[in-house]
């Protein structure tokens, strides 16, 4: 088996993030291991043009240059008008899901979405939605696949809209589009696009979630092969006859072609992917690990034991630069984008089971639609849909711009899973107690409403990561030489801002050694400093939704301000401050930009629905910002609840755009006026 481009050398090791846990005393292995990763990131970056790179892209932008550049920030419409070439194939998916539904065939006998189902799909080019005509597939771009996530999700069945997200988005589609040979693209991607074999990814095992550097599963070249050992777990899409992503660890080889060994005697090893056909049934080499889960039950979530195993060794995903690190971060955000479309459907369908219900129910006369807090909870999910729309259609077309959209990604991401807990918080409490009723939409999903709070990433280590993404460019080119000599001069900088300025002060001669890679963080930190505000004005924009762009990007101005400083003042210290890092510098960025994308795009809407949602949303993000209630200012409190009226009252008239073609949702267990049930 060739080695000349199937298996690449270990990249060096070193880089910023390993050398700040080193000098703050972190272990080898902790620090090694985020060495990996952030070489990962670098080298994923590598492959973009450099104005699709992070450090160039809207959110990095807004914080860090003089101004922030809010057309970035805006979607034409034309983007997501619904002219696409795949538009037929799309409404003919949801027909074919609505028609399951009405004919109660959409689940087999073991509640899972039945092969029909599957078939039926397939017929309509479901699932080969981003798979290039020339193979087989619809051509369709990622801002109409979201949109198709959304609508299914609202107007059909979410599970069935996330099975396609696991299929396109983070499963063996995506990797061999973005990675595959011309050869690997040929014999994977007509089957992929045709539904012939519906694929997943294999990363998750018993010891690696978050940590994906904890990967064990191995793959040993033997001739023509791979022999895989090892086991996965979490694997939701998985069954016999699939195609999967296969994230294994590899032999790094010596020059000739040999396994190299480390000074520990164990084979040094990187990361790979291998796309491997599952075989049609179980067998010695390959088992299915069946568990009981609350999540996704309606369809297959399972361990994977492989026992020399073999794959094809052309099956081997050869990225450009990297690893196979690189391709697993390439499918994420995709996914992330993806979990928001998807959270956007369903909180459709919550909302649209909690109008009929205000409506039939009533308190002391009179229908709880009237009553205020039932107002108010009906406004806010209907403000939080626009927010994951807004976010979705944003991220959507920064991906198909060409941006790797790593920052805004991950925003879209964690505002639409938390908003989903929220909404189901809300419809819960509307409901009451027939919220936990056998075929009542919260009883029956409950798990899966909370779960996308941890896929593609558990929330507050995203917001870690968002957090790390955002600094990077401005450790690496002012702090990391300041480091670099630092260590060189035997200055220790893992102590207090006090303690390191006594410490020069005390040795002038290594100070003035220092005086470049000073200078260059003051003068940077001055740039950051003179940048006192931010205004522009959106042409035509509704003075509601111009004040909330005011305050972003205001608070952009704040934000990059406190990054800095907080980077000087923590040190090497700063990363272990997570929460710190989390609540107080991540979330109020994100808080953010979901206010200015979500402004922006009610005023490419323009109905009067969509304006009241968001301006409703942003109030409530400005308040989470600030630290003050809204309620803490009468006048702001008072425009507030009249914004959450008018809202309410449009949304159970049946005039917010963004509940038409919702499922319709009974109501259970119906009763007379003498208190008796009529329905069950």
């Amino acid at each position: 088996m060739s080695n000349k481009t199937d298996n690449k050398p270990e990249t060096k090791s070193g880089g910023l993030a390993e050398d700040v846990l080193r000098q703050a005393g972190k272990s080898d292995e902790e620090a090694g291991s985020m060495g990996k990763i952030d070489r990962a990131e670098d080298e994923l970056e590598a492959t973009l043009d450099p104005k699709f790179r992070t450090e160039n892209s809207p959110v990095h932008q807004a914080i860090w240059n003089r101004t922030t550049p809010v057309s970035l920030f805006s979607v034409p419409n034309s983007a997501t008008a619904g002219n696409s070439p795949a538009q037929v194939a799309i409404e003919n998916c949801i027909r074919v899901v609505k028609g399951h539904i009405a004919a109660g065939t959409l689940f087999d006998a073991n509640r899972k979405v039945s092969d029909q189902v599957l078939a039926d799909l397939a017929a309509q080019g479901y699932w080969g939605m981003l798979v290039d005509k020339k193979y087989g597939g619809q051509g369709a771009s990622i801002t109409d696949f979201m949109n198709l996530v959304t609508r299914m999700a609202a107007e059909g069945e979410a599970t069935t809209a996330g099975l396609n997200s696991i299929h396109e988005c983070i499963g063996a589609v995506d990797p061999v589009v973005g990675y595959g040979t011309d050869e690997q693209k040929a014999r994977f991607l007509p089957k992929l696009a045709s539904g012939e074999a519906l694929s997943a990814f294999a990363l998750t095992e018993p010891g690696a979630g978050s940590d994906l550097t904890a990967v064990k599963t191995t793959a040993d070249p033997d001739g023509e092969d791979f022999v895989v050992n090892g086991e996965k777990l979490f694997i939701s899409n998985v069954a016999p006859g699939r195609t999967i992503g296969l994230v294994c660890m590899i032999p790094v080889l010596d020059k000739d072609g040999k396994p190299k060994v480390g000074k520990n005697g164990a084979i040094e090893r990187r990361h790979a992917v291998l796309i491997v056909d599952l075989p049609k049934e179980e067998n010695e080499n390959f088992k299915l690990v069946n568990y009981p889960i609350h999540a996704v039950k309606h369809i297959y979530n399972r361990g994977i034991i492989f026992t020399n195993f073999r794959v094809p060794a052309k099956n081997l995903l050869v990225p450009p630069v990297g690893d196979g690190l690189t391709i697993a971060y390439h499918g994420l955000n995709r996914g992330r984008v993806a979990l928001c479309a998807n959270a956007a459907g369903v909180m459709r369908q919550l909302l649209g089971s909690m109008v009929p219900w205000s409506q039939y129910r009533k308190t002391y006369g009179e229908p709880i639609k009237m009553r205020a807090l039932v107002k108010r909870r009906v406004a806010r999910v209907a403000s939080l849909i626009v927010g994951a729309d807004a976010l979705r259609d944003w991220g959507s077309h920064l991906l198909d711009e060409g941006y790797r959209g790593e920052l805004e990604c991950v925003i879209a991401k964690i505002y639409a899973s938390e908003a989903l807990i929220e909404t189901t918080r809300l419809a819960l409490k509307t409901h009451g107690g027939r919220s936990f009723l056998g075929g009542h939409i919260i009883g029956d999903n409950l798990h899966d409403f909370f779960a996308p709070s941890i896929y593609e990433g558990e929330n507050e280590m995203l917001a870690m990561a968002f957090f790390k993404s955002l600094i990077k460019q401005f450790g690496t080119k002012y702090m990391g030489p300041m480091l670099a000599k630092s260590a060189a001069l035997g200055i220790n900088l893992n102590q207090s801002p006090a303690k390191v300025t006594l410490q020069m002060a005390t040795r002038p001669d290594k100070a003035f050694k220092m005086r470049k890679e000073i200078l260059s963080v003051v003068g940077r930190a001055l740039g950051i400093e003179t940048r006192f505000s931010d205004k522009q004005k959106v042409r035509g924009l509704d003075g509601r939704l111009q004040a909330h762009v005011d305050f972003a990007l205001s608070q952009f101005v704040k934000n990059g301000k406190d990054l800095y400083r907080t980077m000087l003042t923590h040190g090497l210290k700063l990363q272990d401050e997570q929460e710190l890092m989390v609540d107080v510098l991540s979330m109020p960025i994100q808080q953010a930009v979901t206010i200015l994308v979500t402004a922006l795009h009610a005023h490419a809407k323009g109905d009067e629905g969509t304006k009241l949602a968001a301006d409703l949303l942003c109030m409530d993000l400005r308040a989470q910002i600030t630290g003050k209630a809204v309620k803490a200012d009468g006048k702001t409190y008072r425009k507030y609840i009249r914004t959450a009226n008018k809202l309410a009252d449009l949304v159970v008239k049946g005039e917010f755009k963004q509940l038409e073609g919702t499922l319709d949702t009974p109501v259970l267990r119906q009763y007379d006026g003498n208190g008796r049930t009529i329905a069950r």
